[in-house]
């Protein structure tokens, strides 16, 4: 079937897919009902609660508001009439307006809330409610926006107990999940927790906080997830917004400023095997201050997860490997293990070939499986997979205080603090002899059993080489810690009753201090080995001491596992060491209003500048500097860049109120941006919305999106590990040696991006919302991390330049493969997005019952996923087994989620569903396939209110209920649950 004719098939599709099913997180409709339940007390406080509960934003001048009391609300209802009943009694109303309540006194022009009649002058007054949104300066929600926006509550990131944000985003089908505990237990990235939309790569997601950029590299583990208000996700390019780097789209986290009183939270967590263990702490403290002119909102969260160590706890992710057939053709095949080491050593030439060394020093026959390459089928040789993780331990704890003041009636005061750290130790990966390491052993060796040298002698043989599995006593691990502290001073104020502005500056620095005890000294293991037997005291001494008396050599027996001396092991290895600072300056001054009216409404206009230093220092240890490791070493860099930005943005409404033009408008915004390192550069987006019948919208948008290179692809030089790569030109399986970096001749990428849709909340069933969104986005001089899967597979293809960065031994296998970033033509990307949304009383199905009942469903069908460099083109849709095969993504991924909501009691049920794919689309791999999976997750609650005076709630969540295990070599995939059933139960505690 022709591209165009499948795609316009696969479109409709979709399109019914998305009307049938039912969403997973979405933006509910203002109206719709809902259980709500808030206590009578302050009015502000009140209006805060109830505005959480509904997920929606709450404006309003506080002086109006402020002394009042309210008998509370409780029960089902929609969002109007919930803050109306709140407000019976006072002399307030409600509006609704773009997704948000306004409320305000009867006489406020245009019903927007302001000054108090008849207040004094200088008496305190909090400033309107801010709304950050990541889709516009303009604070569109939702699907009022003009680019595809999807809001999360904090309810909704709680669903499965998640261990962070990031955690939790990763359960939507828009993300990938190729920086995670599953993916990065042999790299230096373990710890940290960005987020992908799109599978597009970690740089091209922004992450904002309320709008603002923070240091630790978009890192979500640095933000204490008790004061996370929602997020907002805008699955689109927002470069013209704000700035580099949201080529993807924006994820915008809204912290909870405004929280009073205290809440406290804990939250244990096993997996049915009794594994896995985590531990988790929460705190948060919000107070009023000055009577009101003031508030301070402190948060703290501690967490502590094992992990999973080692790999080997799961067999079927464990012992994997794709290994040649013989016919040109490879296999994901079990029981894998290393064919050329042993733990003691494997004899690997001569007459004694085959055998091994046991423990006590003697040999015995090797038991060989069936042997292909480097790797056999069986047999007893040793597997990486018995000491590095599965799933990296995580232990952090992160914190943040916010507080405002007012200093008059229109300029407040906000300063924000966040400190974290993210620390941990655990087994790494081997400094192993194999391949080209393998060891030259003379017959002379002072170690050498007497039997042993004496078959070498009748033998006629002056040496033999030997693999060794060097577990005992170079099997290196990963020490590691990464702080970040960061400071934000904001002013706010308005100027007359049209405009507002915004001033910001932020000073940040992150640091990361990584030592990697156990591996080998190349000079002083290479001195160890060679030892001989002194002719004076007839001891083991190094060969170099007899010309060198003055050498502190120490000889190292390795004839058995555990035969290495403490001593030994001290002199032979050493701990690549590495120290990072990161330091972020950011500041900006926006001004944004409504200069004009038109007769269909207000243009809203936002204008600003903005600067941002971002500097890095890098300083290896010095072992490291010297060269001094055999096989692995942290590299020193330094580097910085400065941008200079000036944006605007404006909505305009054209037509509203006309048949088929209900509420027409046209949206725009330019940035240009000038950075010391690449240039000046533009970005731009057009959109437009309209309404076409009462509840009926459509949208569209096009932009033009930037990402200039970040500091560590241009200048870091210190990332390195092994990984295992199937070679098309041996038709071998190797272990090479992978070295990643930096690339200071990158150029900027630029981006082309389309997006429109339909948005509908049909009039004939209350509490239903529909949406359907296109995505296309072009990426010219894309600047892309390639797998070392990929590089060798595109040098296999024809492209020379990444040949150039493989190096094979004399034998033609692969010893070390270059993973830096590089510039490729296009990265292209195009699909659907679909979200459908029904709330409906409980009394519907009973009628005796409260409550109510949500059915939510996401859905993302990727059409194309491919990156052409000019000489090969590759597709990455349903490459989906291995995080190091490049972006790989599904072709549908979907999740529905069904929860009944009581006064008391609540419960839902969540299946996620990744379509049918390939292990890796790039290799002709005999069982490729990878069938279609479903995953089931249960959570239940029960709330205790008025507990001596608190509220208390109790929960309990399983994930991946029917415990189903994951596909053939599926250990480092970004979709697949590899942990099986998973437990977590916590409680909640609010006063």
């Amino acid at each position: 079937m022709p591209r165009s004719n499948r795609f316009r098939s696969s479109l409709i599709a979709a399109a019914i897919f998305a009307v049938l099913s039912l969403p997973v997180v979405a933006v509910a409709a203002a109206s719709e009902p809902r259980p709500v339940e808030v206590a009578a007390g302050d009015l502000v406080e009140a209006v805060e609660t109830l505005a959480r509960q509904f997920g929606i934003n709450a404006i309003y001048r506080a002086e109006q508001l402020r002394g009042l009391q309210t008998d509370g609300v409780s029960g089902v209802l929609g969002s109007r009439e919930a803050f109306e009943k709140l407000l019976e009694g006072t002399a307030l109303h409600v509006t609704e307006e773009d997704g948000s309540v306004l409320i305000s006194l009867p006489d406020d022009s245009a019903g927007a809330p302001d000054r108090a009649p008849g207040a004094a002058r200088g008496d305190a007054s909090t400033l309107d409610a801010v709304v950050v949104t990541a889709s516009s300066r303009l604070g569109r929600l939702g699907f009022d926006a003009p680019t595809p926006t999807t809001v999360l509550s904090a309810e909704d990131l709680s669903i499965g107990g998640r261990p962070n944000v990031a955690a939790a985003l990763n359960d939507l089908p828009y993300f990938r999940a190729g920086v995670s505990p599953q993916t990065t237990g042999t790299n230096t990235d373990a710890g940290s927790a960005p987020v992908d939309l799109r599978a597009l790569g970690v740089n091209r997601t922004l992450v904002l906080i309320d709008g603002r950029r923070f240091s630790s590299t978009n890192d979500l583990n640095t933000i204490p997830t008790v004061l996370v208000r929602s997020v907002d996700i805008v699955t689109g390019g927002a470069s013209a917004a704000w700035g580099s780097g949201a080529v993807s789209g924006v994820v915008n986290i809204a912290i909870d400023r405004t929280f009073t009183g205290t809440k406290l939270g804990a939250q244990y967590g096993v997996s049915d095997r009794g594994d896995a263990n985590e531990r988790r702490f929460e705190a948060a403290l919000g107070k009023e201050l000055f009577g009101g002119r003031g508030h301070v909102v402190l948060g703290a969260e501690f967490l502590d997860n094992d992990g999973l160590v080692p790999r080997s706890r799961r067999e079927n992710v464990s012992g994997w490997a794709t290994l040649p057939d013989g016919e040109g053709r490879f296999v994901l095949t079990h029981d894998v293990s290393i064919a050329d080491a042993a733990y003691g050593g494997l004899i690997l030439t001569g007459a004694l070939a085959g055998q091994e060394f046991n423990p006590d020093g003697t040999l015995s026959d090797f038991q060989f499986g069936r042997v292909v390459g480097t790797s056999m089928v069986g047999g007893n040789g040793p597997r990486t997979d018995d000491f590095s993780p599965l799933m990296t331990p995580q232990r952090r704890y992160s914190a943040m205080g916010t507080a405002y003041f007012d200093l008059t009636d229109s300029t407040r005061l906000t300063l924000d603090v966040r400190h974290s750290r993210m620390y941990n130790d655990y087994p790494w990966f081997g400094d192993h002899n194999r391949g080209a390491g393998r060891l030259t052993i003379g017959a002379d060796n002072a170690f050498l059993p007497a039997p042993v040298r004496d078959a070498l002698v009748e033998a006629g043989e002056s040496s033999f080489q030997m693999g060794r599995y060097n577990s005992d006593f170079a099997y290196a691990r990963i020490d590691f810690q990464r702080k970040t502290t960061e400071a934000t001073l904001a002013i706010d104020g308005d100027l007359g009753q049209d405009w507002r502005w915004k001033s910001y500056y932020t000073h940040g620095e992150y640091r990361q201090d990584m030592r990697n005890p156990g591996f080998l000294l190349r000079d002083n293991y290479a001195r160890a080995v060679d030892s001989v037997l002194s002719p004076t005291t007839g001891q083991p001494v190094c060969r170099v001491a007899l010309t060198d008396p003055t050498t502190d050599c120490v000889p190292i027996n390795l004839f058995g596992s555990g035969s290495p001396s403490a001593a030994a092991i001290d002199y032979v290895t050493g701990t690549p060491s590495q120290d990072t600072l990161i330091k972020l300056d950011a500041g900006g001054l926006s001004l944004q209003g409504d200069p004009w009216a038109l007769p269909a409404g207000d243009v809203s206009v936002a204008l600003g500048i903005e600067a941002r230093r971002e500097w890095q220092q890098t300083t290896a240890g010095a072992l490291d500097t010297v060269g001094a490791f055999r096989t692995f070493s942290h590299s020193s860099m330094s580097g910085a860049f400065r941008v200079k930005e000036a944006f605007g943005e404006i909505l305009v409404p054209i037509v509203r109120d006309v048949p088929g033009f209900n509420k027409l408008e046209v949206n725009a915004a330019a940035r240009i941006s000038d950075y010391d390192t690449t240039g000046s550069i533009w970005s731009w987006k057009a959109g437009a919305t309209n309404e076409f019948l009462p509840g009926f919208r459509a949208r569209a948008t096009r932009s033009r999106d930037i990402r200039s290179a970040n500091l560590t692809e241009l200048f870091t030089t210190a990332l390195t590990g092994f990984n295992g790569v199937a070679d098309p030109v041996t038709g071998q399986n190797v272990t090479a040696l992978v070295i990643g970096g930096g690339n200071p001749d990158l150029t900027p990428e630029k981006a082309d991006t389309t997006t429109f849709g339909l948005a509908w909340t049909p009039a004939f069933t209350e509490g239903l919302d529909i949406s359907i969104d296109y995505f296309d986005i072009t990426i010219n001089d894309v600047i892309i991390s390639l797998g070392v899967q990929e590089v060798v597979n595109r040098c296999f293809r024809g492209n020379q330049v990444l040949c150039g960065r493989i190096t094979r031994d004399a034998d033609n296998n692969i010893e070390m493969i270059r993973s830096t970033p590089v510039n490729l033509a296009e990265y292209k990307t195009d699909g659907i997005d679909a979200e459908v949304l029904y709330t409906f009383p409980a009394e519907k199905l009973v009628s005796s019952a409260s409550g109510s009942f949500q059915w939510r469903t996401l859905a993302t069908w990727v059409d194309d996923l491919t990156t052409d460099d000019g000489e090969v083109k590759l597709g990455y849709v349903g490459s989906q087994g291995s995080a190091f095969i490049g972006p790989g993504i599904p072709r549908l991924r979907v999740m529905n989620n069904i929860a009944y909501r009581g006064d008391r009691f609540g419960a839902n049920l969540r299946a996620r569903y990744i379509s049918a794919g390939k292990y890796n689309r790039a290799v002709d791999i005999v069982n490729n396939d990878i069938g279609s999976y479903t995953y089931f997750d249960l959570g239940l609650n029960a709330r205790i209110a008025s507990f001596t005076g608190s509220d208390l709630e109790i929960y309990a969540n399983i994930n991946n209920l029917f415990d189903k295990a994951p596909p053939a070599s599926s250990g480092f995939s970004a979709y697949y649950d590899v942990m099986g059933r998973y437990y977590a139960i916590g409680a909640r505690l609010r006063f």
